[in-house]
């Protein structure tokens, strides 16, 4: 199957997302891009519904992707809910820096939350900018009663 790329946007925001069939490669976000299709659970997450991404695989919870543990217990936090790097590192045997290590590489953010992970202090980091996940987290936030 080819691999198809499409654009959507949230906010200011342009959604990138590399994916074939039922597997997605790749999501970024940027400043730039021109729409196109994308898979359309991407549309309907970022017009505030609480879907869920579940027909969608992503490449980073591959047997033998070094992350992969990490980024199956972060898709467990429930829309609009939040668990801590140490939440994530008590579950999967490691330490909260190697999970925001996991969460700064991953490469399909939404379809594995890394939004949902903060800091035992404060939100933490996004890459590439944390304005993002404060946007994201505040739109499950109100929009997770009809989840």
């Amino acid at each position: 199957m080819a691999m198809k790329r499409g654009v959507c946007r949230f906010g200011l925001w342009r959604v990138h997302v590399s994916w074939s069939g039922d597997t997605v490669y790749r999501v970024l976000f940027s400043k730039t891009g021109e729409g196109g299709d994308v898979p359309p659970e991407f549309r309907l997450y970022f017009s505030g519904k609480p879907i869920n991404f579940g027909r969608l695989n992503s490449t980073g919870t591959e047997e033998g992707s070094p992350f992969a543990e990490i980024y199956r217990e972060v898709l467990k936090i429930p829309y609009g809910q939040t668990a801590t790097y140490g939440d994530i590192a008590d579950l999967t045997g490691t330490n909260p820096r190697m999970v925001g290590n996991a969460m700064k590489r991953n490469p399909t953010p939404i379809i594995i939350p890394c939004h949902r992970v903060v800091s035992k202090s404060g939100i933490g980091g996004f890459t590439p900018d944390v304005e993002i996940k404060k946007l994201l987290l505040a739109m499950e936030n109100a929009n997770k009663s009809g989840n």
